[in-house]
């Protein structure tokens, strides 16, 4: 008998640990969160290691090319460890999204523009990310550029530069154009402006900087910051190379300048949801906002949030910030009007 009850509670034993072993990585772990961030790691992790010394709950930090982040996010499936994803670029957001990789976050305390919300609610901005141009400052005068599609007039031809078309920053341009202007008055566009390109596409916004320094090209489209990482340089020669150009900001006078965010989303899924919406409010306060445009040189989201620097010696720039839900869904018709006008 004795022996009889040793053997079913032991039975009943082994079903209860393997229970255990097989629904504890389902219910992850309160006093954690596991972030997978497409953003390099010194320029997020101060504020996620703020966030741990604050909440007492523990950032574990993973960090790569934000594509590779989406490819491992779909591969782990079920068994991913990943509560948040980081990444710059509302396409990319978006490509997220559409792959199922994403669920909602909980919005209704978060103070900034709905056109920096997700319609569905699956991913938020976190910092402004504005393309524009840079100009020689010897070979072009301010005023003769006030909308992006000026670019396109004979007058540029063989004077500009810019980065491949398989650039997600020229991507999201191209589709906010599309969202602005319908496709087919945006094909004819970009076609002017590819034919205008003073050499094939290469390299990065830095690169473009360079080349119109160095007269390979006399305007070149870039991220605004990059500019400011240039002027703001250590290397005597970046910041030499910077001074010889100039940046100013397009469309003022109808839709504004177009821009981008970097974004964050909670992984499909997550096992620590809650401290996942505790870090993305932290993220939107007014002092990680700041903190976040003081450091990376982006604008903040959050409308009450200040500026520094060059930034607020810029003053206030009118953005296109409608067309910023489209980005992602206009990704594909962009991407072909850009092959079939030859923008390499």
């Amino acid at each position: 008998m004795k022996n009889t009850l040793f053997f079913a509670n032991y039975k009943a034993l082994h079903v209860i640990l393997i229970l255990i072993f097989t629904l504890l990585p389902l219910i992850g772990n309160a006093s954690e969160i596991n972030v997978y961030s497409g953003r390099k790691a010194k320029l997020i992790k101060p504020l996620l290691d703020q966030f741990q010394k604050q909440t007492g709950i523990t950032v574990n930090l993973v960090t790569a090319k934000s594509d590779a982040l989406i490819k491992r996010l779909e591969a782990e499936g079920e068994s991913s460890p990943a509560d948040i994803f980081i990444t710059v670029d509302a396409g990319r957001l978006e490509r997220a999204k559409q792959m199922g990789l994403l669920k909602k976050i909980d919005t209704n305390d978060l103070k900034i523009s709905s056109n920096y919300i997700d319609k569905d609610n699956k991913w938020v901005g976190l910092s402004k990310r504005v393309r524009t141009i840079v100009y020689s400052k010897k070979n072009v005068k301010k005023n003769e550029l006030l909308r992006f599609e000026d670019l396109s007039l004979e007058k540029w031809n063989k004077r500009i530069c810019v980065r491949s078309s398989n650039n997600i920053y020229n991507q999201s341009l191209v589709a906010s154009l599309i969202s602005n202007l319908g496709e087919k008055k945006t094909e004819e566009i970009i076609e002017k402006i590819v034919n205008n390109f003073a050499r094939k596409p290469s390299g990065n916004d830095r690169a473009q900087i360079t080349a119109v320094a160095r007269n390979e090209c006399d305007i070149a489209i870039v991220n605004h910051y990059y500019y400011i990482l240039m002027l703001d340089s250590k290397e005597k020669e970046k910041r030499e190379i910077a001074n010889q150009v100039d940046i100013t900001f397009l469309n003022q006078n109808d839709r504004g300048a177009h821009v981008n965010i970097s974004g964050i989303g909670i992984a499909k899924n997550s096992k620590n949801t809650a401290n996942a919406n505790k870090l993305i409010k932290f993220l939107l306060s007014k002092e990680s906002q700041e903190w976040y445009a003081e450091t990376n040189n982006e604008y903040p989201v959050l409308t009450n949030a200040s500026v520094f620097g060059v930034l607020k010696n810029w003053g206030k720039i009118k953005l296109d910030e409608k067309s910023i839900n489209e980005l992602g869904d206009l990704n594909p018709n962009a991407v072909k009007l850009m092959d079939r006008v030859g923008w390499k």
